[in-house]
Order: C-alpha cells, then structure tokens, then sequence
C-alpha cells in the first residue's frame, strides 16, 4: 500500500483519508462532556464548518508538525479514528460555537500547543464563520486537559471581555501558579 508523503497539503481523497467532503462517523472521535449537552453537528453541517476551519487553519499556519498536515486533516485520517475535532452549537448561548479536540495520544506534547493555535484561528478571523465565539476545549483523556483547559477558558474570558485575542503564554504563568498552590512555579518548573 502506497501512503502519502506525511509533507503533502493535497487534499484529494487518498488513502488513508476520507474524501474532503465527508462526514464519516467511525473515523471521528464521540462527542465528550465538552459537547454533549449541546447541538453537535453531524453530516453537512460539520463539513460546512470543518471546510472553514481548514480554510482558516492553513491561513493562520495551525498544523500538527508530528504529521506534517493542516491539523483538520486529521479528521480524515482513518489511521486516527478516534482523533480530531468534533463541534456543537452552544444550546444555552446563541452564537456560540463549542469545539472540542481528542489527540491522538494521551500524552501529545502538542496538545495545549494544537488547541491554543485553534482557539486564536477562529477567533481571530471571525469573518470565516457565523458565530460570535469558538469555545474550545481538549478532551478529557489528554494527561495535561485539566490545565490546558483552564488556559482556554482564560483567553476565552480574556476575548470575550476585550474582544482582542490575549496572549497566551501570560496566562500559562496564572495557571502555573494555580496548580502550584502557592502562586509560585508550578508543575513545569525543573525542581
């Protein structure tokens, strides 16, 4: 079996991917607790914003270097069929959009790296979609989810209130200090 070269942007239905305008539901991850109170969407209405989302992922340079493709790839990459992202419309607030990304591994080094490039592509081009704010979040299983996603929440808050993406390295240090205890270095510090 010939696989393509992990370096290619061509989108063309190759092996092993999906076709790129397709809603395949075995080669997606289940929708977790990020989603699942909410309006996931399925079918044409995923490929609409999966479609965007490549769109803004290429224009904003969010690729996953382990693969060497547009993160959104990934979505079609049967060799990962519980990987990638998966979408919901917000059932409580109107406008708003919740993504939710499942690495490949628990232990992706690029997970908050991944997130945090999505989190600011969406957001920081809002013209490429009908919502007023893409929530995002990384799944559960994901060994660092619990701090990567106290990092989303504060750039959401952060966008929500100054309506400018904030940087996120200056929340890492918050976070860092929270999971600290103490305000001090948190878990990242090398003693």
């Amino acid at each position: 079996m010939n696989f393509p070269s992990p370096f290619s942007t061509d989108d063309a239905a190759e092996e092993p991917f999906d076709p790129p305008e397709s809603f395949v539901p075995e080669n997606l991850p289940e929708p977790g607790p990020f989603l699942r109170e909410h309006h996931v969407l399925t079918g044409e209405d995923h490929v609409a914003f999966h479609t965007l989302t490549r769109e803004s992922f290429e224009e904003r340079g969010v690729y996953d270097v382990t693969f060497g493709y547009n993160l959104t790839r990934l979505n079609r990459d049967t060799r990962h069929p519980d990987a990638g992202f998966r979408y919901a419309e917000d059932a409580d607030e109107p406008g708003v959009l919740r993504a939710e990304f499942t690495p490949t591994t628990e232990f992706c080094p690029q997970g908050k790296t991944l997130v945090t490039a999505a989190f600011r592509a969406w957001n920081g081009l809002p013209d490429r979609h009908d919502y007023d704010l893409v929530r995002v979040r990384i799944a559960p299983s994901h060994q660092a989810s619990t701090a990567t996603n106290e990092v989303l929440a504060g750039l959401e808050d952060a966008y929500r209130e100054t309506g400018e993406i904030p940087d996120p390295d200056e929340l890492d240090a918050a976070v860092d200090g929270l999971d600290s205890g103490a305000g001090g270095p948190g878990p990242t510090a090398p003693y």
